[in-house]
């Protein structure tokens, strides 16, 4: 009994060791910390093994290099674009683009996203139309394919592009593949060997140095774009895999928003890829050179701005996006989102929305694929209910889209949820959309999907179970780090 005093006393003293570490050493967020030390306070020791799986902060570390990138030019044009809109002299194209350009600013200096005028968008909302356009593009690549997702599997859909990848590196073109660890855990080992052997190449993002032992397993890379000889780029919702096809018995109809963009915007897409490419590479990274960064005309008139964020950034620039989209409203914000599990400071935005009378709509699905964030979502939900916000269930399977419309002018489409994961703890990539007719484009989609769902009311979710109460709880106090 006394030996095990000692070793009790010993635990206690190492538990409020390491609780220290967290509180003092990583500086996060105090609701963050405060998840982590009830934690460590009710799974002492255990409570320390997930925060060094899940917990660990990132942004003191230098992920991202490229040495080449200054060959770009791209800091003296950032330079020049903030200087015009300071002195007001920027030549803006449209109505959208001039009343955005406190956003436009913002997303120069804290994501250096140059802002382009010349894009050229096409909207994809189902799978079998995102990927027949895919497949054709690949079919036509001339010179490099930058494949990259959060998750591929092993099915149908995966074999068809890998295979048309193979084909392409046969004939010469530089294809280049680029997957998460984690998202796409099922995936075989072999399974791009012959992509290999054809002169392919394929990294992983964050693999685990041990079996089943990950320490950076809580950060993932959830971005999804395609760059196809530096003149087309995919960026948006959508994974590689049969469910995405809506094939799957579980989910049923797969309902996302996935672009096609063709424009300058894609040569920072380039740029994005490249970094994560270098990042993941051993022995394989990425050189300048002009072929990646076609000057090819384009037809487009779309104003745009691809922004990234991720653990590592010193500023949430997708989430700083999304508060100054909601802050510039003045009639209405349209959301889909699978999960809704904003923070304080974005909750709080909508919130005054609501208050300021600006009509708030938000889609979420009506079955989970993680439950958890599924009852969180539901949590957040109530009280913008009260706040006076639409809420829509959609029926018709799932929704996985994640876009955002502001007074039918300004949008964003990307990869990032409104979540907390999406907007503190992954890797993510949005296009910022300053342009009417892409705006309407994704309204009309949202009113389609309205007439296949149903309205989620203030007096209906006063009613609901105690169960679900205690749930959404439950849910809702570990929603900072879900």
């Amino acid at each position: 009994m006394h030996i095990f005093s000692y070793v009790l006393m010993f635990f206690s003293i190492l538990n409020i060791l390491l609780a220290a570490i967290i509180v003092f050493k990583e500086r996060r967020d105090a609701s963050s910390t405060w998840a982590w030390l009830l934690v460590l306070v009710f799974i002492p020791l255990g409570g320390f093994f997930l925060y060094l799986m899940l917990g660990q902060n990132l942004n003191r570390h230098r992920l991202f290099h490229w040495d080449d990138r200054k060959k770009l030019g791209l800091e003296k044009m950032l330079k020049s674009q903030m200087a015009h809109i300071r002195e007001g002299s920027f030549e803006f194209s449209s109505e959208p683009e001039r009343s955005s350009q406190d956003l436009i600013y913002m997303q120069l200096l804290n994501n250096e996203a140059p802002f382009t005028s010349d894009n050229a968008v096409d909207i994809y909302t189902t799978g079998g139309e995102k990927f027949k356009n895919l497949l054709r593009d690949i079919d036509q690549a001339q010179n490099h394919i930058h494949l990259q997702y959060y998750i591929i599997k092993k099915d149908n859909l995966g074999r068809r592009i890998r295979d048309a990848l193979i084909e392409k590196a046969k004939q010469g073109v530089k294809v280049r593949v680029l997957y998460d660890e984690l998202g796409s855990r099922t995936l075989p080992k072999n399974f791009f060997a012959d992509l290999r052997k054809a002169g392919g190449e394929v990294e992983v993002f964050f693999p685990s140095k041990f079996a089943f032992i990950n320490f950076r397993m809580n950060y993932r890379n959830h971005r999804k774009i395609v760059i196809i000889d530096g003149k087309i780029g995919y960026v948006g919702g959508f994974n590689i895999g049969d469910e995405y096809l809506g094939l799957s018995p579980r989910f049923g109809n797969w309902r996302d928003t996935h672009l096609r963009i063709q424009g300058k915007a894609v040569l920072s897409m380039q740029t994005r890829f490249i970094l994560d490419w270098n990042q993941a590479s051993y022995g394989h990274d990425i050189d300048y050179d002009p072929v990646l960064y076609p000057k090819e005309e384009t037809k487009g008139t779309v104003g745009m701005q691809i922004v990234t964020s991720g653990p590592e950034s010193e500023w949430p620039q997708i989430k700083d996006g999304y508060i100054k989209m909601i802050s510039m409203a003045k009639k209405s914000i349209t959301i889909q989102t699978p999960y809704f599990i904003p923070d304080a400071s974005l909750l709080d935005t909508l919130r005054i929305a609501c208050h300021s009378g600006v009509n708030v709509n938000i889609m979420i699905p009506n079955k989970p694929d993680h439950l958890f964030v599924y009852w969180a979502s539901l949590s957040n939900i109530g009280g913008l209910l009260k706040a006076g916000a639409n809420v829509f269930i959609y029926d018709n399977g799932f929704i996985h889209a994640k876009s955002i419309v502001v007074d039918d002018e300004i949008s964003s489409v990307g990869t990032a949820n409104f979540d907390i994961r999406s907007l503190k703890l992954n890797f993510e990539i949005n296009a910022f959309i300053y342009n009417k007719d892409v705006a309407k484009r994704l309204i009309h989609s949202f009113q389609e999907d309205v007439k296949l769902s149903r309205r989620l009311t203030w007096e209906e979710y006063q009613n609901r179970s105690r169960s679900i109460r205690f749930r959404e709880s439950i849910s809702r106090l570990l929603s900072p780090i879900l």
